[in-house]
């Protein structure tokens, strides 16, 4: 598969792959021409386990690559001085202990909820987890599937060409936007802002730096229409 493919495959921005390739982290890829790079099932599996220590374990790439080298058995170094960042924003954004929503209460207020729901699990958009009232997603979830039902509201349904699968590319997009604004950040702010500063200037950025994007977009949507129908008889 080329870069494209596995970016799209593992949600990762290239840039952070060939990071992890130039750290030994991944395997090189086969290289059929001088500017070809072809990657296979060992790229995503191996980036999958990666993420997951990152996730999971809070682990940087230095201490993964010490781990993969047999160095596992000396002591940790500190990860960052932002260690403790994302409980912080969690606790400002509401997401920590946040209630769960049922898939029978959406369903009440969007008729294709549940379809919705499943089709976002599939494209690694949210995660439905079982609770006493059955399928439940949390409340960040839950607001994605509600946000897509105003849109099918709106005249965007399957009978019109659009399934929730037309939007898969979001998630792409999103990693590739979040992984440019997470360097940008760590880069320019690791050793000079403290954590509990850090967080409250992410907690008020990340909404007006997500409004920001939205009129850039915007323009540039109107910036389409207006090319395919100036033309027009």
């Amino acid at each position: 598969m080329k870069m494209r493919e596995l970016e799209e495959r593992t949600g990762v921005d290239r840039e952070v792959i060939r990071i992890l390739i130039r750290e030994g982290l991944l395997p090189q890829p086969e290289r059929p021409a001088r500017n070809a790079a072809v990657y296979d099932e060992s790229h995503v599996r191996a980036i999958a386990a990666i993420r997951e220590l990152q996730k999971g374990a809070r682990l940087t790439i230095k201490q993964i690559k010490a781990l993969i080298h047999g160095e596992g058995s000396q002591p940790l170094e500190p990860s960052s001085p932002y260690a403790h960042l994302e409980q912080l924003l969690s606790h400002r954004f509401g997401l920590d202990n946040a209630p769960t929503i049922s898939l029978a209460s959406l369903r009440q207020r969007y008729a294709a909820a549940e379809r919705d729901a499943h089709a976002f699990a599939q494209m690694g958009m949210l995660e439905i987890g079982e609770g006493a009232d059955g399928p439940e997603l949390s409340l960040t979830d839950a607001r994605l599937v509600e946000i897509w039902g105003r849109i099918r509201e709106a005249g965007f349904v399957d009978e019109n060409g659009f399934p929730p699968e037309n939007i898969a590319f979001y998630k792409m997009l999103a990693e590739q936007v979040a992984a440019h604004e997470a360097a940008i950040f760590f880069n320019a702010s690791e050793g000079r802002i403290e954590e509990e500063k850090a967080a409250a200037m992410l907690h008020i950025a990340l909404p007006l730096m997500l409004d920001f994007f939205g009129l850039l977009r915007i323009k540039a949507f109107m910036r389409l229409v207006n090319a395919a129908t100036s033309h027009a008889p």
